[in-house]
């Protein structure tokens, strides 16, 4: 889907596709140094990361394996709760790997500082955060993020996996979403 065929849903244009196309690039050449001789396992996490982990994956120059989980934190709320719930587990076997979690956005970082303590608790030789956006005014929690893509500020955005109610996920840009759409 194209901004211009939800344009009023938006108050604006955060990132372009060729902003996000040209970022995912950069990222894969840093992995790709960061990694030489033994990529990383992506874990992405549904349903977000799936735009951001198959474009960046297809950006790699090397063989990496992937795999999925899902995790929620926030039920039918648009605040995190902090309790999380696996809701699909790996089907890999992480122990001795080095892990490379993909993520759509960094929010409150409640959900990924727990996720990233489960993986490491599985026996992971290491465990390594990429995500194409952070928001650092929303975070409750300090996350070290080893890669990435753009810094937003805390607007409730759409489009490239992110939704609001299951839409949006397949715009091609990131948006800010108008309240008059979700309120």
């Amino acid at each position: 889907m194209d901004v211009d065929e939800i344009r009023s849903d938006l108050t604006e244009v955060l990132i372009t596709e060729d902003e996000i196309h040209a970022k995912l690039a950069e990222l894969a050449r840093r992995v790709e140094t960061d990694y030489a001789g033994n990529p990383p396992l992506l874990v992405g996490v549904l349903k977000g990361a799936v735009m951001v982990m198959a474009d960046f994956a297809r950006e790699l120059k090397m063989h990496v394996e992937m795999d999925w989980m899902a995790v929620s934190s926030y039920g039918a709320s648009t605040e995190s709760s902090g309790v999380v719930r696996i809701l699909k587990d790996l089907d890999t076997e992480i122990a001795g790997r080095d892990v490379l979690i993909v993520e759509d956005i960094i929010d409150s970082g409640l959900t990924l500082t727990w996720l990233r303590a489960n993986l490491e608790s599985r026996g992971a030789a290491s465990v390594k955060i990429l995500a194409l956006l952070r928001k650092p005014e929303a975070a409750k929690v300090e996350v070290d993020v080893e890669y990435v893509g753009f810094e937003i500020p805390p607007a409730f955005v759409v489009g490239y996996g992110l939704d609001y109610a299951e839409k949006y996920r397949n715009l091609r840009a990131i948006g800010v979403l108008a309240p008059h759409v979700y309120q």
